[in-house]
């Protein structure tokens, strides 16, 4: 099993918005950068672990757990014109953008904040927190998981 952190921001799609879906499963769609379609299209397996983090709010920071349920395949929404994701670049017969299905797990007790986590030295060489990342899409070291869930 992976882990991973999945960025959304909670006025497109919040924690709650995926604890209202029916059996609180998604698709992760919207991604559009090639880095984090790499991370989608060819590592993610069914049954890894993804924090949910809220991104672009006055509090940054993971607000809950989801579960990958279904691995990758194409984004409809890229090929819909009338969905803000769509990308007139995309063929259905070659497809460039992909999306997982993820299950809501659990909300955390709290949100751990992005200032929070940069407080912390076992946390130094998380990927969220290098200068200038901004994938929606990343892997989590075991270590890191284990670190932020005891946070909690």
């Amino acid at each position: 099993m992976r882990y991973w952190l999945m960025k959304s921001e909670p006025a497109s799609f919040s924690l709650d918005t995926l604890k209202a879906c029916p059996k609180k499963t998604t698709m992760w769609d919207g991604v559009r950068n090639y880095q984090a379609r790499n991370f989608l299209r060819d590592e993610f397996e069914r049954g890894d672990l993804a924090f949910f983090y809220h991104s672009s709010c006055e509090e940054p920071g993971i607000v809950g757990i989801v579960e990958v349920v279904k691995e990758a395949y194409p984004d409809p929404t890229a090929l819909d014109p009338e969905n803000h994701h769509y990308d007139p670049r995309e063929k259905a017969e070659a497809p460039r953008w992909f999306v997982v299905d993820v299950k809501l797990k659990r909300a955390l007790k709290r949100t751990i904040g992005l200032a929070e986590l940069k407080t912390h030295e076992a946390l130094a060489g998380m990927r969220l927190l290098a200068t200038g990342n901004r994938l929606s899409v990343m892997p989590v070291s075991a270590e890191e998981w284990r670190y932020i869930l005891a946070l909690e």
